[in-house]
């Protein structure tokens, strides 16, 4: 079963929270933490990768805080999660050198690669700002069915 981390869960929990209170007001981890019931050490941390990657932006001072780095409407859930677990791959042959012992004989290697392929178009669908939306998320729902029926 593909399930994300608990990282790149509140990861994205953080991303929504700042896409729907910053537009400039920088929130702190602290504040985030509180709200969702996140060990705040932990965010700190998700939160610094993000900074890392380019899809927020850390202020010092008083006033001090995250904000995104762009707007949300531009922001994918598949970027927040590469940032913080690394490139998503349903089993390890999907890798760009993933090979193993049964590679001449394997028969799913294909398949597997068009169901990481569907995953990852679908995560880059979903922006930030969409994620509140429920209408948004069925739509990615039925992506996925889509994809896992061909």
């Amino acid at each position: 079963m593909l399930k994300l981390t608990k990282k790149a869960d509140y990861g994205l929990m953080a991303m929504k929270h700042l896409a729907e209170h910053g537009h400039g007001t920088a929130c702190s981890a602290k504040d985030v933490a509180e709200s969702y019931g996140i060990p705040a050490e932990a965010l700190a941390k998700i939160l610094q990768r993000l900074v890392k990657a380019g899809l927020l932006v850390s202020q010092h001072g008083i006033n001090g805080g995250y904000t995104l780095a762009r707007s949300a409407e531009t922001i994918s859930a598949f970027e927040v999660i590469r940032a913080i677990d690394g490139p998503l791959f349903i089993t390890s042959c999907i890798t760009v050198r993933g090979e193993c012992g049964q590679s001449d004989r394997c028969t799913i290697r294909e398949p597997l690669r068009r169901v990481n392929d569907s995953i990852e178009q679908v995560l880059k669908s979903i922006s930030i700002s969409e994620m509140k939306d429920e209408e948004e998320i069925h739509r990615a729902e039925e992506l996925v069915r889509i994809s896992s029926e061909r």
